[in-house]
C-alpha cells in the first residue's frame, strides 16, 4: 500500500483543521475604499482625522468605525495601531478602566508636525471627556469579533470588559421600556422622568450580537429589546428622527433641541437596517419602518438631506454621497436594486467630482462595503468578513 508523503500528509491535515474550525481564508481582500480612507484620513499612528474641522478632530466613533474597517480588511496591523492610539489618547491608558473620551483635537493653535512623527503635539488632548455609547458600543462590538475570527483571547477579553462598564455608565431601566442604551453617561436627562435618546446608536445587529455572545450579562436581551422599539418605534412618518425623547407614562416624543430632524445622524439607522441578515429576527420590522424614505429616493433620485419627522416633509436639499451610500443597502434589502444601484452610482459620480470628508468616507465604507460583498452579519450579529471565504469580484 502506497504511502502518503509526509509534506502533503502535513498539508491535508492543515487543510482539514482550517475548514474544521470554520477558519477558511482568502487572506486580504482587495477593498480600494478602505485604502484610499486610510490615505486620506488616518495618521501613521492610529488616528481618524476630521479634517474639514478647525480643531482636527478625532472622535471615539471614527476610531470604533476603523476598529471595524480594518477588522473586516483583514488588516490587523492598522487594528492594533487603531486601538493603541484609542487606548493611549482616549481611556487615559487602560480600557478595562475607562469609557474612551468622545472627542479629541487641538486646544490652540499649532503644528501638526510632531503627529507624523508619531508623537502628540503640544497643545492637543481631549476636548470633552463624557464617552458616546454609539462608538463603545461599536468598539466593544469589534473586539469581541476580533477576538474570534482572529482567534486572540486578549481582544475577546477587552470586548468583554468594555461591555460590562458600558452597562454600568451608559444604560438605564426606564419606566415603560426597560434598560435602554444612554447616547453618554453624562447630558441625557434634560429632567426628571426624560430621557434623550439616539435611535443610530443602536445597531439591531450589534445589540443582538451582544447578547448572544455575552449570555453572563444578562442585561444584554433586555437592552436588545429595547433597542428595537427605539428604532421602529420612533418614526412616525417612516423617517428616523437624529434624537428622540423619551418620557415616563408618556413613551416617545419629539426632541426640541434638533427640532425633531432626521439628519447626518439618523442616515446611519438606514444603513443599519439595511445591513442586517436576511434571516434576522427584527428585520422585517425594522425594514417596514421607513418605506416613505424609499419612496422618496424613487420619487426624487436621491435621499433627502433634512426632514422633519413629525410632518414627513423634506428640505430642499439632497443628502450628499455618504447619504447614498447608506440608504443603497437598505434600497437592495427591500428588493429594490434598480434603486440601490443608482444610488451606488450617485456616489461613485460625486466622489469623482469632490473627495469625500471623513463621516461621508465611512458611510461610503459601510454601504458599498456591504453592497460589493466586503462583509455580512448573520442572524446571532455576528459579522462574516469576505476574507474568511472568498473574495468578492473586483468592479
Amino acid at each position: 500500500m502506497a504511502r502518503t508523503p509526509m509534506p502533503l500528509l502535513r498539508m491535508l491535515l492543515t487543510a482539514v483543521t482550517v475548514l474544521a474550525s470554520g477558519a477558511a481564508s482568502a487572506g486580504t481582500c482587495a477593498w480600494p475604499d478602505w485604502d484610499t480612507f486610510k490615505q486620506a484620513t488616518m495618521s501613521p499612528d492610529g488616528r481618524v482625522i476630521d479634517h474639514s474641522s478647525p480643531q482636527q478632530i478625532t472622535v471615539s466613533e471614527g476610531q470604533a468605525y476603523a476598529l471595524f474597517f480594518a477588522l473586516v480588511a483583514n488588516d490587523r496591523k492598522t487594528f492594533d495601531r487603531v486601538l493603541n492610539w484609542t487606548q493611549n489618547n482616549l481611556a487615559q491608558g487602560d480600557l478595562t478602566a475607562h469609557l474612551p473620551a468622545w472627542i479629541w483635537g487641538q486646544h490652540e493653535a499649532g503644528s501638526t508636525s510632531a503627529e507624523a512623527k508619531g508623537k502628540t503635539p503640544a497643545g492637543w488632548g481631549v476636548l470633552d471627556t463624557n464617552s458616546a455609547s454609539d462608538a463603545d458600543l461599536w468598539i466593544a462590538y469589534t473586539l469581541i469579533e476580533a477576538g474570534r475570527l482572529w482567534h486572540e483571547r486578549s481582544y475577546t477579553a477587552l470586548g468583554t470588559v468594555l461591555a460590562r462598564t458600558i452597562l454600568a455608565k451608559e444604560t438605564e431601566t426606564l419606566p415603560g421600556l426597560g434598560r435602554t442604551v444612554l447616547p453618554g453617561p453624562v447630558g441625557f436627562r434634560p429632567q426628571e422622568g426624560a430621557w434623550r435618546l439616539n435611535p443610530s446608536y443602536v445597531p439591531l445587529q450589534v445589540m443582538q450580537r451582544l447578547a448572544t455572545a455575552l449570555p453572563e450579562q444578562s442585561e444584554w436581551t433586555a437592552i436588545r429589546d429595547s433597542s428595537i422599539k427605539v428604532v421602529t418605534d420612533t418614526a412616525p412618518h417612516g423617517f428616523s428622527p437624529d434624537w428622540v425623547i423619551y418620557r415616563r407614562d408618556k413613551g416617545f416624543g419629539p426632541d426640541e433641541p434638533s427640532k425633531a430632524e432626521s439628519a447626518y445622524n439618523a442616515i446611519r439607522v438606514y444603513l443599519w437596517a439595511g445591513t442586517m441578515a436576511a434571516d434576522a429576527p427584527s428585520r422585517g420590522a425594522a425594514l417596514d419602518a421607513f418605506r416613505p424614505l424609499a419612496e422618496f429616493v424613487q420619487a426624487h433620485g436621491f435621499p433627502p438631506e433634512r426632514v422633519d419627522t413629525q410632518t414627513g416633509v423634506a428640505g430642499a436639499n439632497a443628502g450628499n454621497a455618504g447619504f447614498s451610500a447608506a440608504v443603497a443597502p437598505y434600497l437592495a434589502a427591500l428588493g429594490r436594486n434598480d434603486l440601490a444601484q443608482a444610488q451606488e452610482q450617485r456616489v461613485r459620480s460625486l466622489t469623482a467630482k469632490e473627495p469625500l470628508g471623513y463621516y461621508s468616507s465611512v458611510l461610503v465604507l459601510f454601504g458599498l462595503g456591504y453592497l460589493d460583498g466586503q462583509y455580512r452579519f448573520d442572524a446571532s450579529g455576528a459579522v462574516i468578513p469576505a476574507w474568511t471565504s472568498t473574495c468578492p469580484a473586483a468592479h
